[in-house]
């Protein structure tokens, strides 16, 4: 039964998120395994081989930029709408609109794509066991199943289920990284991933691609402001936390690849790996921890891929709750369930969109590692980028027109935001240029997919019109 709001804590979500709950949510959704797993051989195998570190540092520095006039401008943007909230503030409904459409797209396509690679991997998991062939999409949308009954609930719930998965998956690599520097490989402790002739082989586009992909859900730290403590102090320190946290460890554990298998050696093993006759990951932590270090490790990736969709899941809820809220969506999704406090009828219409996508997918019989997971994390790069983008140049628009909001900070208010951009830009033309490399298909259908963000921004901008009567209830 939906009810009229009596009150304005009734038409909010609540929470007592502290910077630590928020951080797991948003290093969740980065979902370390799943990165090391997936983007790393992607990067390595497609991209610039072993160069593939210098792809992370790439992305840490520019997210660090943008991050740092993101955070400024914060205090400002007292709803938990992210990227909308900020681009509506400063550059007007219109545009805020049409980034809402992109981030829906950004987040829904890598959110698919993890579906596709969690029912490749345990697929993977059950055929090295002995186990029958079963198609992956059925492993799929089991997972999906048990995302929708976590997701329909208190976001408490979720953020425990992450936080205990987070913790184990970090402590695992941080050893299998330990192990392999006290004992490198062939070439040991070698710093050649980091020399210019190396990392600008190949495709340092695709690199920096698959790294951008990998911090894709940190701006999610506003997303829950509704739902944090003291979102003030907790959201910019959530901010930066995340961004050193996920840049440095994915670029560590990326190097420290290339140390155990050898520069000259690592591409080929990367290849292999996308052509289903290896796993990196696993074979590599098979020759450093073991056989028991193995299957700690594959159970964890397993738990890291299903952390990564349920966060993913959690802020696609709540980016709809917001556009509801505002009369961009149907006034019904911006529910409150009166028990669990959550945006569950949000959260049971991103089930059915997920299944839906997900379901047509392997009806075309797509294969799940690269055509779903690489294609869908390449959409939602290149969203995510256009949304960072439209986001600074937003944060400058902003202080140029508030000046006595910038309080004389002009590097945060207007240094680093405009660094921010020529980073972004030079990372969209990077990623832009090499698309056709990542979805492995034709120029037209490469075209396609990568056009897909820039229609949503359109379609948002031109279409989109706010409901001012829409407010939301509580059922």
């Amino acid at each position: 039964m939906i009810e009229n709001p009596t009150t304005e804590e009734k038409q909010r979500l609540s929470g007592h998120l502290g910077t630590v709950g928020v951080v797991f949510m948003v290093v969740a959704a980065a979902a370390p395994l799943t990165v090391i797993g997936g983007n790393m051989p992607l990067s390595m195998g497609l991209g610039n081989g072993a160069g593939a570190p210098v792809g992370f540092v790439i992305a840490a520095v520019v997210l660090l930029l943008f991050s740092i006039g993101f955070v400024t401008m914060t205090p400002h943007v007292p709803e938990a709408g992210a990227f909308f909230s900020y681009v509506t503030l400063g550059l007007g409904k219109r545009p805020g609109t049409g980034i809402a459409v992109v981030a829906l797209i950004a987040y829904t396509a890598i959110q698919v794509g993890i579906y596709g690679y969690i029912g490749w991997a345990i697929g993977d998991t059950v055929r090295f066991y002995g186990g029958p062939e079963i198609p992956w999409a059925v492993y799929s949308f089991a997972v999906l199943t048990i995302v929708a009954l976590l997701g329909y609930r208190h976001i408490d719930l979720s953020a425990k289920v992450l936080g205990v998965a987070l913790v184990l998956e970090i402590g695992i690599v941080v050893l299998l990284d330990l192990v392999i520097v006290a004992n490198p490989g062939p070439s040991g402790l070698t710093l050649e991933p980091f020399r210019p002739d190396v990392f600008t082989t190949g495709s340092l586009g695709i690199a920096v691609l698959f790294s951008l992909t990998g911090f894709i859900g940190f701006e999610a730290t506003a997303v829950f402001r509704d739902e944090a403590r003291d979102p003030e102090r907790t959201i910019p320190r959530a901010t930066y936390a995340a961004v050193l946290i996920i840049g440095g460890f994915y670029a560590l554990t990326c190097w420290a690849f290339v140390v155990a298998i050898g520069p000259d050696q690592v591409a080929e093993v990367a290849q292999r790996t996308l052509d289903g006759d290896a796993n990196m990951l696993l074979d590599t932590t098979d020759d450093t921890l073991g056989r028991v270090g193995r299957d700690i490790v594959n159970v964890l990736l397993l738990t890291s891929l299903f952390a990564c969709v349920l966060s993913f899941h959690n802020v696609i809820a709540r980016y709809q709750f917001v556009l509801a809220g505002k009369g961009l969506l149907p006034r019904r999704l911006a529910t409150v369930h009166s028990t669990h406090h959550s945006p569950a009828f949000s959260s049971v219409v991103q089930t059915i969109t997920a299944a839906t996508i997900v379901f047509l997918l392997a009806v075309f019989g797509v294969d799940p590692l690269v055509g779903v997971f690489g294609s869908m994390a390449g959409v939602a790069t290149v969203g995510m980028v256009l949304l960072m983008l439209t986001t600074s140049i937003a944060v400058l628009v902003y202080f140029i027109r508030h000046r006595e909001h910038a309080g004389g900070r002009i590097w945060q208010t207007g240094i680093a935001p405009a660094l921010a951009c020529a980073g972004l830009l030079a990372s969209l033309w990077l990623v832009l240029s090499n698309f056709t490399l990542v979805t492995g298909g034709s120029a037209a259908l490469s075209t396609a997919l990568a056009a897909v963000p820039f229609v949503g921004l359109f379609v948002g901008y031109f279409v989109g019109q706010p409901d001012r009567t829409a407010a939301p209830t509580v059922t």
